[in-house]
């Protein structure tokens, strides 16, 4: 079999993995076939249900880091996936998780005659460098040290002094990074996938957190409502984090004008979500109170909303408000 180019895109919560995916997507070779593995912190499936319109071949490992559970959930995405013969292979890992494991388990003999294992991309937020809430936290570090390839994205959106410290952080990295890059909007070079991986080192170790309960990878689009259930939600926590999703039926519809000003006004670290509403299905993505949105095609398709803080929020209360928002169409 031919081995097969894989890439691990990581990066922290908010760092823009999923618009960087999107954006090598819409530039990859249109005879290639690309397969993408995604891990979510959360139990809902929000990433894995917008790159699934895009014609790659996705699979996820929902609910946490997925080198847990001795490494099945992942072991069973990646092997799903090589049966399918792609052209590359790109993983996404929460961006909680750390990716030690992940290259570990990639290089093992089980993967070595079937994947040839590129430069471990990781975007970072350069606004991030001047919060101790980030540059403090060992995933933070680790998911930098253990690049090949670190991007700063979002460069529209820093000033000079996000830079310097982005560019001052790095700099003092030993071994040397392959490529430092600074972007918009995730456009990653295409040429970077082919950068070649050296053996790096982080300075802490993996500590595992919770997984959901299943062992298998997650198919899309994700789970079944009883008759006559609207919506199930699932909870997840691990390091420091906490997360809540919900999971809506296709026949029920948001009031796009309502959900807009409740993400807009819901003081929490991350929301991301693929809604259904009166005005057709979008993708709302929030990083500390910023919305922005993104139509999507796609047709009879379950709503999803996932919403991720360090601190516990009032779920129920939420819940009540998103479920007033909702009409049935």
């Amino acid at each position: 079999m031919k081995r097969i180019p894989t890439n691990i895109i990581t990066g922290f919560l908010g760092a823009g993995k999923t618009t960087a995916i999107l954006s090598l997507l819409a530039r990859k070779p249109e005879n290639e076939k690309w397969a993408i593995l995604i891990n979510e912190f959360g139990n809902v499936g929000v990433d894995g249900a917008i790159l699934d319109q895009q014609g790659a071949i996705v699979k996820e490992v929902p609910g946490g880091c997925m080198c847990c559970v001795a490494g099945l959930p992942m072991s069973v995405g990646i092997n799903a996936l090589l049966a399918q013969k792609p052209d590359r292979l790109l993983l996404e890992p929460t961006g909680l998780g750390h990716p030690k494991e992940i290259i570990s388990k990639l290089t093992s003999d089980t993967y070595q005659q079937y994947i040839d294992l590129k430069a471990t991309i990781t975007l970072v937020d350069p606004r991030h460098f001047s919060d101790t809430l980030y540059t403090d936290n060992q995933n933070f570090q680790d998911q930098i040290a253990l690049a090949d390839v670190v991007v700063a994205n979002k460069v529209d959106e820093c000033v000079d002094y996000d830079l310097f410290a982005f560019e001052t952080y790095v700099e003092q990295i030993e071994p040397k990074k392959a490529v430092v890059g600074q972007v918009e909007q995730g456009k990653l070079q295409l040429e970077w996938l082919e950068v070649e991986r050296l053996a790096r080192h982080a300075a802490h170790s993996h500590d595992h957190h919770h997984h959901a309960d299943s062992e298998e990878a997650a198919p899309l689009p994700g789970f079944e409502l009883a008759p006559g259930q609207t919506f199930v939600r699932k909870e997840n926590s691990g390091q420091g984090y906490r997360s809540c999703g919900w999971f809506f039926a296709a026949e029920q519809l948001f009031d796009f004008s309502q959900l807009f000003s409740l993400l807009t006004n819901l003081n929490a670290q991350r929301v991301k979500a693929v809604v259904n509403t009166e005005r057709g299905c979008f993708a709302f993505n929030v990083v500390n109170q910023v919305v922005s949105v993104n139509e999507l095609t796609l047709e009879g398709f379950e709503s999803r909303i996932e919403v991720i803080n360090k601190e516990l929020l009032p779920w129920d209360e939420l819940e009540q408000i998103l479920c007033a928002m909702t009409s049935e169409k």
